[in-house]
């Protein structure tokens, strides 16, 4: 009796710990997935955040953690992922490392909370470009109002004290805006003439970070997630090769080679190197932006028709005019399209400041190509190691080359009989062939008797014989 109440005795614990390990389990059951951005803000980034949010939502995870430290980057990408953050049903928050200046700062706002470092920075959001030179204030002007915007978008906080009710900005957009815009004078934050960089403590301190965290663990403590699972997203070669390829500096320098290429072709007989240099081109740089669905098919086919119309200006219709212009436009309409994500023409969900980098990109390369081909052709074409492609030699008539059938200059000095009214120019017949011929001066009546006196220029002169 004694074994069998030991027994059932032995069979509770086990099935009360079973029950309790259930439990622990399901407490445990709070997915955090984290995604750094650890380098500068470009298009390489902008690919690996929507795979980090997509591989997020898949795993149905419970928060995002961004673990960043960054100077800052290009503006069009950065806006992209403050973006993709504002919308996201999962909430997103972010342990700055360090750094989060400019493009970090701007990320970093549009988070749902803020923690940082201890000796950590937020903020200095102006807009420069490669130089590190200030841009005109059109570039300022937008960076103000997106990073105000962002600001804004986290709400109000009520607070209710013994004498009043205070209605104030979670994020203030006006100490936001001070993060570009150095002509901003807020008493006690910012004075005049001074871009606002917060440290961990200020930014505690006016409401742009939630708190002091030493490392990732800390900050899920500051959230009260105990019990957890971190899940770290891990780029493939694949995400990394495609934000590489769809760079502004690299897409810029594919339009430069498309171009040139199609120049340095027309230049050249037959189909060669030039020409296989700019498809290649062409299609590295559709390649990409079609499997991210952002090159649709009719805006490739833009572009084809586009080199088309070119083409037919070239080599078919003299001069240059409406085909040629309408080739242009074409070609631009489909590689400025071609980097922004609008549905057909709703440009609703694109920014002005991917509209702007977009048309640069393809202007600054079309431009570059035509300054570069036609200096290159020089060099190259006429001197260099690609000058035997090119015809360099001039078929003298002094050599026996013509352009027209020779035997017409044996007729100078012979005689004929004009068969139209030549007013100048006319027929005439000699040894019973029928020839155009001009009469050097006054008119010729049918029937008249000429004698062919010159040929210039492929054509017959001939006057009046007495």
């Amino acid at each position: 009796m004694k074994r069998i109440i030991s027994f059932l005795s032995l069979f509770l614990c086990l099935l009360i710990f079973s029950k309790a390990q259930v439990v622990n389990d399901s407490v445990a059951s709070t997915l955090v997935y984290k995604y750094k951005i650890f380098r500068e803000i470009g298009s390489t980034s902008w690919v690996h955040t929507q795979e980090a949010f997509e591989e997020a939502k898949e795993l149905n995870a419970d928060f995002i953690l961004l673990h960043m430290n960054t100077y800052g980057g290009q503006v069009v990408f950065a806006d992209s992922i403050r973006t993709k953050i504002l919308n996201s049903d999962i909430p997103v928050h972010v342990f700055i490392d360090n750094n989060a200046a400019s493009a970090g700062a701007l990320i970093s706002i549009a988070c749902d909370s803020i923690y940082m470092r201890p000796g950590a920075n937020i903020g200095a959001a102006t807009v420069v470009n490669q130089s590190g030179e200030k841009m005109p204030d059109k570039y300022q002007s937008y960076m103000r109002s997106t990073i105000r915007a962002t600001a804004e978008s986290h709400g109000k906080d009520t607070i209710i004290t013994p004498t009043d009710t205070i209605i104030q900005w979670k994020r203030d957009p006006h100490i936001a805006e001070a993060m570009v815009d150095e002509s901003i004078t807020i008493p006690g934050v910012i004075d005049t003439g001074k871009i606002l960089t917060f440290t961990t403590l200020e930014a505690i301190k006016h409401g742009f970070c939630e708190g002091q965290a030493d490392n990732v663990e800390d900050v899920l403590r500051h959230l009260e997630i105990k019990n957890y699972k971190i899940i770290e997203y891990k780029p493939s070669f694949y995400d990394g090769l495609r934000g590489f390829l769809t760079s502004p500096i690299l897409q810029g320098i594919l339009i430069l080679i498309i171009i040139g290429g199609i120049y340095f072709e027309l230049q050249t007989p037959g189909v060669g190197f030039p020409l296989m240099a700019a498809i290649t081109a062409a299609i590295i740089y559709f390649a990409p932006l079609y499997i991210d669905g952002l090159a649709a098919n009719w805006e490739i086919i833009l572009f084809i028709i586009g080199l088309v119309l070119i083409g037919i200006e070239v080599f078919v219709i003299p001069g240059f005019g409406f085909t040629g212009i309408s080739g242009i436009i074409l070609v631009i309409t489909g590689l400025t399209l071609s980097l922004l994500n609008n549905d057909l023409f709703d440009f609703s969900g694109v920014g002005f400041g991917a509209l702007l980098q977009a048309l640069v990109i393809v202007l600054t390369g079309i431009f570059a190509s035509f300054i570069s081909s036609i200096y290159l052709s020089k060099k190259l074409l006429d001197h260099g190691p690609l000058s035997k492609l090119a015809l360099q030699t001039s078929q003298e008539t002094s050599m026996g080359y013509v352009g027209v059938e020779a035997s017409l200059g044996e007729l100078v000095g012979k005689t004929g009989e004009a068969q139209t009214v030549l007013r100048p120019a006319g027929k005439i017949e000699i040894d019973g062939n029928i020839y155009d011929a001009k009469a050097e001066a006054g008119f010729i009546q049918k029937g008249e008797h000429v004698e062919v006196i010159g040929f210039l220029t492929s054509q017959l002169y001939v006057r009046k014989k007495d």
